[in-house]
């Protein structure tokens, strides 16, 4: 399936602002960029960052005063596989060394303060895909998706007492569930089509029978329809504009369209 997407940023910053941005389409095996262009107003150098073992690409610049970001890719999407009940969770001795971060602890994912309530409520499940599978479900059962209903210093802490917040807070919430029950799971931007209302939506992975396996605890998107951007260990890692100080959004939009051949 060919996806176009196009992300427009128009933000007020302070003179001299330094800025972090991850809005470029991941390179990455199951989606292939077969066109893509950024553009900048005014026109301001950036530093093209190379695509990290994630295939993530983010870009640096420095900016000040009015500036509009306009980036527009096509991509193809593989086809990719569902979750099975049946996937193994693997030990940490047979995990392979840059998994073990997504098994911590982090900034929005306590997942330490999860460890008793998710053995108690999924222990009983085989471990692994069994065990994703049923988190989702509660997930998706206890919590209700209101936009507008949380900030950017919710925790899945928050969440699960609030039982109500976005597609990050339910990530979040995901994410440190799995990892309670020893599953590692890791945060992912994407842009996805038929979202409504379009914007950047938060996902997240799972690794079992040694593969990264995606999921929507939204259940808003099938996986199929996301288009990789960023990954991380939750929000903070993945946040689509990280700057060195206080900026004003004027202006944010997100599309996103199948291309028919």
């Amino acid at each position: 399936m060919k996806i176009r997407v196009r992300a427009e940023l128009i933000y007020a910053f302070p003179e001299d602002t330094q800025a972090l941005v991850a809005i470029h389409v991941a390179r990455t095996p199951d989606q292939t960029i077969l066109s893509e262009s950024l553009v900048l107003s005014p026109d301001t150098p950036i530093l093209q960052d190379m695509a990290d073992h994630h295939g993530e690409r983010r870009f640096r610049a420095d900016l000040a005063g009015e500036t509009s970001i306009v980036y527009e890719a096509v991509v193809e999407n593989a086809k990719r596989a569902i979750l099975p009940a049946g996937a193994s969770l693997q030990s940490w001795l047979e995990l392979p060394p840059p998994v073990l971060e997504y098994l911590l602890p982090s900034r929005y994912c306590p997942s330490d303060k999860f460890m008793s309530f998710a053995h108690r409520e999924f222990g009983h499940l085989a471990p692994g895909g069994a065990q994703v599978l049923a988190v989702l479900d509660w997930v998706h059962a206890k919590v209700d998706y209101v936009p507008g209903s949380s900030h950017s210093a919710t925790t899945a802490e928050n969440t699960f007492v609030d039982r109500v917040g976005i597609c990050r807070d339910f990530t979040h919430l995901g994410i440190s569930l799995c990892r309670a029950l020893n599953v590692p799971a890791r945060a992912v931007s994407a842009y996805a089509w038929q979202l409504d209302p379009p914007d950047f939506h938060a996902v997240f992975e799972v690794y079992l029978d040694g593969a990264w396996w995606l999921v929507d605890p939204t259940r808003l998107v099938p996986v199929e329809n996301l288009v990789r951007v960023a990954t991380g260990r939750d929000a903070a890692d993945i946040a689509f504009l990280t700057t060195s100080g206080t900026c004003e959004c004027l202006s944010q939009s997100v599309s996103v369209e199948t291309v028919t051949a």
